[in-house]
């Protein structure tokens, strides 16, 4: 029985592998049938997965065995009922409500991660002096941050017409822009690829065996 469980996972594998692949010919049922299992599981994987390790552990395991030091849960338990609200059409308003919050404060969290991490992370990075370092390597690659930095950010500047010398840190700002943007699309292919060469080696190797 583990065996043929085993050989019964691989077909089923190599046959919704093969009907996404069968989109790069046209959209098609097979297509489709594997699109919304993949949608279907992923939704029930997620909804078990935040039951039993987010809601269950944090909030109901909480305010059964320790309610009186964690009563401000309540809060959140509050809002959590009121989103349910939108199911009814005729109190769907209450629902709103608690989405502004949660939609605020993600808002909020991700604006100052993104201050933390990108923009000041950035001016630290540009704020060091290259020639500290012994390896040219180093310090040519330090110049070209702060170079890069500097004509990136002056390229966005628009409060004066960029001619004639005043083009020139703009653009070579664009090169900047443009080789960076290369080269995360690049980084982006190459996740895609190895994502494809692991179900091309799925393929041969586990079902067809082609590969030893």
């Amino acid at each position: 029985m583990p065996e043929f469980m085993t050989v019964f996972g691989i077909w089923l594998g190599a046959f919704f592998t093969l009907s996404i692949f069968s989109f790069l010919y046209k959209d098609n049922p097979f297509y489709k049938l594997a699109e919304q299992i993949f949608v279907g599981l992923s939704a029930g994987y997620w909804l078990i997965y935040s039951i039993f390790n987010v809601l269950v552990p944090n909030l109901i395991t909480k305010l059964f065995f320790d309610f009186g030091n964690n009563i401000i849960l309540l809060v959140p338990l509050a809002l959590g009922i009121m989103m349910l609200f939108r199911i009814i059409p005729s109190t769907q308003w209450v629902s709103r409500y608690p989405i502004a919050i949660v939609v605020g404060t993600s808002a909020a969290i991700a604006m100052l991660r993104t201050m933390q991490t990108n923009l000041l992370t950035q001016v630290t990075a540009t704020m060091v002096n290259p020639f500290q370092f012994s390896s040219p390597v180093a310090i040519v690659g330090t110049i070209l941050v702060i170079l890069g930095t500097i004509c990136g950010i002056y390229f966005f500047y628009f409060s004066r017409k960029q001619e004639g010398i005043y083009a020139v840190p703009s653009k070579i700002g664009i090169w900047f822009l443009m080789i960076s943007f290369g080269a995360s699309f690049g980084y982006t292919v190459m996740a895609r690829i190895s994502l494809l060469i692991g179900r091309l080696d799925f393929l041969l190797r586990d079902w067809l065996h082609i590969i030893k």
